[in-house]
């Protein structure tokens, strides 16, 4: 017996709505920031400036995108029933936005020297997908 393995099938996973505006906005090359100040709730919106910023050496920048970024995924993980645990699969691309936001925030976090927050973001990434892309 595995100890630890919830034998009634675990928690369900949660599956963010489409985003589909902001995808076709960012697609056709509009401007994140100009993305975020139309749909400042989407967390795609806000990786794509995160990553943007730490492409750019903007460490500080990126850690504060991502942070937005994660907390408004988590607004809509709770919203779409997520209870605070369980899986948000890499796989149901509208989740990407969210997770995005959560592995920046752990990079940026290890970039800036708090190593407990960076450990944290990374079990959290584990805990949603194991499968999640490094980069």
């Amino acid at each position: 017996m595995t100890i630890g393995v919830d034998l009634l099938g675990g928690t369900p996973p949660t599956f963010l709505p489409a985003d589909d505006i902001v995808v076709t906005a960012l697609a056709n090359g509009i401007d994140a920031h100009d993305v975020v100040r139309d749909h400042p709730t989407s967390s795609l919106a806000w990786a794509v400036l995160a990553d943007e910023a730490w492409g750019d050496g903007q460490v500080i920048e990126s850690y504060a995108f991502a942070r937005v970024g994660y907390h408004r995924g988590l607004d809509a993980l709770r919203r779409n029933g997520w209870k605070g645990h369980g899986p948000v699969p890499w796989s149901h691309e509208p989740n990407q936005g969210f997770l995005r936001c959560l592995r920046s925030l752990g990079r940026a976090s290890g970039a800036i020297g708090e190593s407990d927050e960076a450990q944290r973001i990374e079990a959290f990434l584990v805990d949603c997908d194991p499968s999640i892309p490094s980069t």
